[in-house]
């Protein structure tokens, strides 16, 4: 055992919920689509507040089905960011003040993503998780699960695969 004293719980949350906060609000489509994440230690649900921007067919009235493809491609990539950044937030060798001021880690880029529309999305907020099925060096698959009012009752689903940023130690 060493005899380093675990840091306070406070000081934990707080370094996670910076990291988290820097990570989301550094990319503008997320800001502008108002997708927020709700953290749960290491679990992240992104949350899709409604509003009346993110209508496609006010007869319906349904989400757009980009703006659920936007959705569901986004909690995938935050959520490999965030299983990438883990280990550096846990440990305390990540800054989130720098992370807060812009010096963003290179995000994974999309190879593909494929769509499953299952119903149609109604005029209220929306809730994803995102489940890294692989996740090398260079390369990620993620699967994508959304639903509205009950999580037994999936309104889209997705299958991404995504190229990794190199990391400091891939020479």
């Amino acid at each position: 055992m060493s005899g380093r004293r675990p840091e306070p719980v406070q000081v934990v949350k707080q370094r996670r919920d910076a990291a988290l906060a820097a990570l989301v609000h550094g990319v503008p489509y997320i800001k502008y689509l108002g997708i927020e994440f709700e953290r749960r230690g290491d679990e992240l649900t992104a949350v899709l507040p409604f509003d009346e921007k993110l209508i496609g067919n006010p007869i319906l009235p349904a989400i757009h089905g980009g703006v659920t493809a936007a959705f569901l491609e986004t909690a995938a990539i935050i959520e490999l960011s965030w299983q990438m950044l883990w280990p550096e937030i846990e440990s305390g060798t990540l800054d989130p003040d720098k992370l807060a001021a812009g010096e963003l880690p290179r995000l994974p880029k999309t190879i593909d993503f494929t769509v499953d529309y299952l119903r149609s999305g109604l005029p209220r907020d929306a809730y994803a998780r995102a489940r890294v099925n692989r996740s090398g060096r260079r390369y990620a698959s993620v699967h994508v699960e959304a639903w509205q009012d009950n999580r037994a009752r999936l309104f889209a689903q997705a299958t991404g695969h995504f190229l990794m940023p190199p990391r400091d130690d891939d020479g």
